[in-house]
């Protein structure tokens, strides 16, 4: 899930944007119309003087006027918008199901779709064994006859194909064969609950309790929210006897909390054999949402996820008993190890054309309450390094925003020791890495392979680094130093899905249109689309050679807040039924538009 990046501070009480004072006190009725008076007056001298200036070419009032309007267009450039996107062919059939997806019949179903399927337990654990041998795969059998009992129209019109046994394939074929189709995706898998906080949940976990607001329950939100809202949309589009032109395909893998190795990599294999490289039109998975940053509501599609590696550190030495122990026993290295580690982190650097510094562009441009500095800075920053200096400065005062700019590290596993009167033979830890878009897995390993060679060498250890023996080669070491990628899963940063496509417009003009429809209202400016990342990875890291055109966007509201304020991977996982109910109009918009899209 990603989270906005840069938020606006708020009302922690009230959970409130600052709003203005409108009930300041009015001064008297007659004040006001002198002070209106001499307003006036002051402001026909002040014409009266510009006009005599520049009838003397002193002053240049069209220059002025030029310069304003540079300044505006300035800012358009920085972060250009879609217009909204509303289907034109299918425009009555989109209005309709409007309506129908406001009234509380349509709500009380789309709650229950979603209650069900929170209720059918689906979670996937680390290092599960192989599909017909792992028990806990059979969890998935059971949500597959849900998912047939509550969407008949789509089982009986779309095509499905299961891939590894438990991921689902669904394909709805269109009338033109020639255009590529839509690949929507999404998870069948949920974390897992630990069953010691089962009692700290307002609502039982699989409960799919609807309290009126919310949906509660595991999955409620990751990602079963998705899933449902897509197959909503394609049931209620079938109800009404659409046909599409373009074809849409559904993915739904079913273990993407545990990296996808038995799902989305099955599924990509099989829709890279099946349909070939770049033979859809886009793809959009589980991500960003859209919240209220800066005075604007800004949307957040990921157009790229940061790359990953997880580094082991290991280091052997001579065991023995502790009563006559070394100056430093294995535990000991690994501890300097790690506080170095933590001494030295990776620089971050906001670099241009990369994902967040796009991100940071639109925010000067289109958010009234960003700092002025910042503002100022930013507008600078395309052509001045200066300026993107002090822009960088002012930025990373986030902490949020600087761990999405560079690469991070996180010392997450650590094991050493079996007895405590034995020296210890070997201590490890794992250190956990999200490498930055605009840097690479080799750059990674790099990085961490000279930040510890000198103290191999202050501790007399051999030190091999992902395979290769650095020292001790010449003389007898007191022990190792060994690096390594501990699951051999190190993932390269995605590509950047380009901003300035029509697939872009398309999307951006289709959550202008989701947002514009579900409130009444008009224009395009209600809403900002700007390009982010996600904080983690997706089913989309196996679906790179399908199109280059990949979106993690499922339109969620986090209001002042992000998605995972909702519980997300802890107690109380809940989504608001409002929520909801808007996805599933997104996912209709979306269906309808690209069916018209012609780039």
């Amino acid at each position: 899930m990603s989270s906005p990046a840069f938020a606006p501070a708020y009302d922690e009480k009230t959970g409130e944007l600052p709003q203005p004072n409108l009930h300041a006190q009015a001064p008297a009725q007659k004040r006001t119309r002198c002070a209106g008076r001499s307003l006036v007056k002051g402001l026909v001298a002040v014409l009266a003087l510009l006009t005599c200036l520049h009838s003397l070419h002193i002053v240049n009032l069209h220059s002025c006027w030029k310069s304003h309007h540079a300044a505006s267009d300035v800012s358009a450039d920085l972060c250009p918008q879609a217009s909204v996107v509303v289907p034109q062919k299918n425009g009555e059939l989109w209005k309709s199901l409007g309506k129908t997806y406001d009234s509380d019949a349509f709500k009380a179903r789309a709650v229950e779709w979603l209650g069900g399927a929170v209720r059918v337990p689906t979670q996937s654990y680390d290092k599960m064994g192989p599909i017909g041998e792992d028990p806990r795969w059979e969890v998935f059998p059971p949500f597959h006859d849900y998912l047939l009992k509550a969407f008949p129209l789509v089982h009986s019109t779309l095509e499905l194909t299961k891939v590894n046994t438990h991921g689902l394939v669904y394909v709805w074929k269109g009338s033109d064969a020639s255009l590529k189709p839509v690949l929507l995706a999404a998870h069948q898998d949920v974390v897992p609950v630990n069953p010691d906080t089962v009692d700290k949940w307002t609502h039982p976990p699989f409960s799919g309790h609807f309290d009126g607001e919310r949906i509660w329950g595991r999955g409620s939100s990751d990602d079963k929210s998705g899933l449902i809202g897509i197959m909503s949309s394609i049931e209620s589009l079938l109800e009404r006897g659409f046909q599409p032109t373009r074809g849409v395909v559904l993915a739904f893998g079913f273990d993407e909390e545990v990296s996808g190795l038995y799902g989305a990599r099955s599924i990509g294999k099989y829709l890279l054999e099946t349909y070939g490289e770049n033979a859809f039109l886009l793809l959009v998975d589980e991500g960003g949402g859209f919240a209220n940053q800066f005075g604007s509501v800004v949307a957040i599609p990921a157009i790229a996820e940061k790359g990953y590696i997880d580094v082991r550190v290991e280091v052997t030495s001579p065991g023995g008993h502790s009563s006559v122990p070394p100056s430093h026993t294995t535990i000991g290295i690994l501890s300097q190890l790690l506080v170095h580690f933590e001494s030295h982190p990776y620089e971050a650097s906001l670099n241009r054309g990369t994902p967040m510094y796009m991100y940071s562009q639109c925010l000067a441009a289109h958010t009234p309450d960003l700092p002025h500095k910042l503002r100022k800075a930013l507008k600078k920053a395309d052509k001045s390094d200066r300026a993107l200096k002090e822009a960088q400065k002012e930025l990373f005062k986030s902490k949020p925003f600087h761990a999405m700019v560079g690469t991070t590290q996180a010392i997450d596993l650590i094991e050493g020791g079996v007895k405590t009167n034995a020296l210890p033979e070997r201590a490890w830890a794992v250190v956990n890495h999200r490498i930055a878009t605009d840097s690479s897995v080799d750059a990674a390993k790099e990085h961490d392979t000279a930040l510890l060679k000198h103290l191999a060498q202050n501790f007399n250890l051999s030190y091999t680094a992902f395979g290769e023996q650095l020292t001790g080669k010449d003389g007898p070491a007191y022990g190792t130093l060994t690096i390594s990628d501990a699951w051999d899963t190190a993932l390269e940063p995605a590509p950047i899905s380009p901003v300035d496509a029509p697939e872009y417009a398309l999307l951006s003009g289709t959550i202008k249109a989701t947002y514009n429809s579900y409130r009444e209202l008009e224009g395009n400016d209600n809403i900002i689309v700007a390009p982010g990342i996600m904080s983690g990875n997706t089913d989309t890291r196996y679906y790179w050679a399908l199109t280059p055109h990949i979106y993690r966007y499922n339109h969620a509201n986090s209001g002042n807040g992000t998605a995972l304020d909702h519980g997300v991977h802890t107690i109380n996982e809940y989504l608001d039924a409002d929520t909801f109910y808007e996805m599933i109009r997104f996912f209709t918009t979306l269906i309808l538009n690209a069916d018209e899209f012609n780039a």
